[in-house]
């Protein structure tokens, strides 16, 4: 049993505890608000994008005209897996939820008999399938100096993917994130970004409201690129808000067990302080009786 001495160390080792973690609830919640807004922000351009890029597709489905990165090399020999997760951890499921969708899909990969290849963003995704596909991993982005995901960010990521597919190292691209729903719902996604894919809205008329000039193949040749780097930069940001509300409620779950756990530690404090003076008093009265 412990002492009193350890219990009061005890409770106040979980104190200090608790305001760390509430601590980090409260800045979680202020960076939450600003990843949400750049979130939701960008979802109408990238819906708005893949809508025009769709009703241009559709007119160059099948073309042997149509360009490299939507037609795709007629192979799905060799996947890119672009696994995208945080630089920190303290954020509940949210790094392991993305890492075992990648993990299951290249599992199914290899199990047809594909080669995968990882390409990681953040280090949570590294470490952590470096355990199963450490020869699979050929390159690493890291963004931990990055306070603010932007554009350039993105940029810089899709060019690596790119520079890869036109040297022939890949077929088929995935990106692997976290869309953000609300502080407690995260789902982890998987994208296709390579060939490209790109899904019309029911209320989008960009393919029959307007005509293109030039013709659809050099537009897409021109767009295919910036579109897989504006799908980038809404993973990049989707998975920024997710991040922030994964931790937050982490942490407000961290802080109310440290409270919960502090209520235990005293009760148990405070008993084990009354037997000691219950005994204390007994040994008084005996000696008192013994004269």
């Amino acid at each position: 049993m412990p002492s009193l001495k350890d219990l009061k160390l005890r409770i106040e080792s979980v104190k200090s505890t608790r305001k760390i973690t509430k601590a980090m609830q409260m800045v979680a919640a202020a960076k939450l608000r600003r990843a949400e807004e750049a979130a939701q922000a960008a979802r109408p351009y990238a819906e708005r994008f893949n809508g025009v890029m769709a009703g241009l597709a559709a007119g160059m489905a099948g073309s042997d005209a149509a360009p490299l990165l939507m037609r795709g090399t007629g192979n799905d020999q060799t996947h890119l897996l672009v696994v995208m997760t945080a630089e920190r951890g303290l954020c509940g499921g949210f790094n392991s939820s993305i890492v075992k969708l990648a993990r299951s899909h290249a599992q199914e990969l290899v199990g047809q008999g594909k080669t995968v290849k990882i390409l990681t963003v953040g280090k949570k995704g590294r470490e952590q399938l470096k355990r199963d596909f450490a020869e699979a991993q050929i390159g690493h982005v890291d963004l931990s100096e990055v306070k603010r995901v932007g554009y350039d960010n993105a940029q810089g990521i899709a060019a690596d993917v790119l520079a890869r597919f036109d040297a022939g190292e890949f077929d088929v691209a995935t990106l692997f994130y976290s869309e953000f729903r609300s502080v407690i719902s995260q789902v982890p996604t998987a994208q296709q970004v390579i060939p490209a894919k790109f899904e019309d809205s029911e209320d989008d008329g960009a393919s029959t409201l307007y005509d293109y000039e030039p013709d659809e193949e050099a537009i897409l040749t021109d767009l295919l690129p910036r579109g897989v780097a504006t799908q980038v930069l809404s993973a990049l940001l989707e998975n920024a808000a997710s991040e922030q509300g994964a931790r937050m409620a982490a942490m407000d779950n961290a802080t109310r067990n440290a409270g919960d756990m502090i209520d235990k530690l005293t009760i148990q404090y405070n008993r084990s302080r009354q037997a000691v003076i219950t005994n204390e008093l007994i040994e008084i009265i005996s000696g008192a009786e013994a004269l």
